[in-house]
């Protein structure tokens, strides 16, 4: 069965250290119907021998001897690509069998489309509480997401190559996996191109998480530099994470903690807290919904707590990065006022 129109599909996956997971990405594209029509692992200074593991399955292997992060990565795999789209597909992903079909339809139909994203399946491979937890509200997220979409997605997004090298690809000051793709989404945007958010087209992500790597990640390596993104371009759109509702939500948990705080001087502060509960708990109904269908009720309540520390920790991540990009604008300002003519 060929490509719709023949349009081409390269897939590109940088790796570092896949394990296990790599294996099954790579047995799963191994079974697309139809093939995509190369695939280009980019190993990122790996040194579990994933690079002879995709030689193995006959993919292209670009090697990088020391590690410089999935953006350096997915650029080098764009470079010596030959395709019409770049398929960009994380190392802890498994497709499906029509996925590149999916894929090369859409690009087919619609013309003037730049680019696409997908989202995780509603069964994720770790069976573990915090990455059930962590990759479900990820398919919450964007299965309520505007199919217009405001961003991009690396682990499961495809772009027309053309497009793609005309906006000089993936930052590569992003060293860590990071904000890299909704850095290029928002370039994307800005340059004019449409981003489609394809609700069916799903990958099941096999990572599993614990309470430090996730911390980490969310912290550290997402609402940081996202928060400077936002600052640095002046965007903060009403969708996916950014929603006004998570907006919100982030501010009654601070309200929440800071009446309970309060509440040590004046036991009143504790209808205050109750109150903020329980709008915290109205606003985010229909999430708690999605889990209790999809886990049970006791899944539901145990996501509470975690779901409220994700507001907390979102915020307060907002807060330092603000201040940290107003001070770097002050430094750089005072240093061109004071340099010489």
């Amino acid at each position: 069965m060929p490509l719709p129109e023949q349009l081409r599909v390269s897939v590109i996956i940088p790796v570092h250290n896949g394990g296990d997971s790599f294996r099954r990405c790579l047995s799963s594209l191994a079974k697309t119907t139809p093939p995509p029509s190369e695939i280009i692992v980019v190993a990122d200074g790996d040194t579990d021998g994933s690079w002879l593991l995709a030689k193995e399955f006959n993919a292209k292997v670009l090697r990088i001897n020391a590690r410089g992060g999935p953006a350096q990565a997915r650029n080098l795999g764009a470079k010596a690509a030959q395709g019409d789209i770049l398929f960009f597909v994380d190392a802890d992903v498994v497709v499906y069998p029509d996925t590149i079909s999916q894929v090369a339809s859409t690009f087919s139909r619609e013309p003037d489309l730049a680019a696409l994203i997908g989202s995780y399946d509603d069964a994720p491979g770790a069976t573990n509480f915090l990455s059930q937890y962590r990759n479900l509200l990820h398919h919450y997220v964007h299965q309520t997401g505007c199919e217009e979409a405001s961003t991009f997605w690396g682990a499961c997004g495809a772009i027309r190559r053309q497009v793609f090298l005309s906006l000089g690809g993936f930052d590569e000051s992003y060293r860590q996996p990071s904000i890299e793709d909704i850095e290029l989404g928002y370039r994307l945007k800005q340059a004019g191109y449409r981003i489609r958010l394809c609700k069916d087209l799903q990958v099941k992500h096999l990572k599993r998480w614990e309470m430090g790597s996730l911390l980490k990640a969310d912290f550290f390596y997402r609402a940081l530099p996202w928060t400077e993104l936002i600052l640095r371009d002046r965007q903060l759109i009403n969708d996916l994470n950014l929603q006004v509702s998570s907006r919100v939500s982030v501010m009654l948990v601070f309200g929440l903690l800071s009446a309970l705080v309060a509440a040590w001087w004046w036991s009143g502060f504790l209808i205050v807290a109750a109150a903020l509960s329980l709008s915290l708990l109205v606003i985010n109904a229909p999430v708690y919904r999605f889990f209790m269908r999809q886990r049970g009720l006791v899944f539901a309540f145990q996501v509470i707590p975690w779901h409220w520390l994700y507001y907390f920790y979102s915020g307060l991540a907002f807060a330092i990065g603000t201040a940290r990009y107003q001070f770097r604008r002050l430094r750089s300002s005072k240093t061109s006022v004071s340099a010489p003519l």
